[in-house]
């Protein structure tokens, strides 16, 4: 059972999946630290290659499926032009000042 964005627990993850869902680069680019980083199945990705080619270029789109540690790990069903749907889980670094420092992703 899919969980709606808006009934997401943390607020930084919440306007994450919104911003992806959404295709809006600045606000997703504004929830991350200037110094963000990012993994994906275990290696560490250069955040900007990533996001535009993972993302923004090939009309990503999460649908949550579960959240735990207080809305900040989520199994998700990603989809993209690129790789079809596919299960993925998602860990979120959020720093106190409510943006994202790091992400990491993967196949679940």
């Amino acid at each position: 059972m899919t969980i709606q964005t808006g009934r997401l627990t943390d607020p930084a993850v919440r306007a994450f999946v919104s911003a992806v869902n959404a295709h809006d680069r600045q606000a997703f680019l504004s929830l991350l630290t200037p110094d963000a980083t990012m993994a994906d199945d275990g290696s560490d990705r250069d955040l900007a290659e990533w996001i535009d080619r993972e993302i923004f270029s090939s009309h990503g789109h999460m649908e949550v499926d579960r959240e735990s540690d207080g809305g900040r790990a989520l199994l998700a069903r990603y989809s993209n032009d690129t790789w079809g749907e596919m299960r993925t889980k998602w860990r979120f670094v959020v720093e106190d000042d409510g943006r994202i420092s790091h992400f990491e992703t993967g196949q679940a």
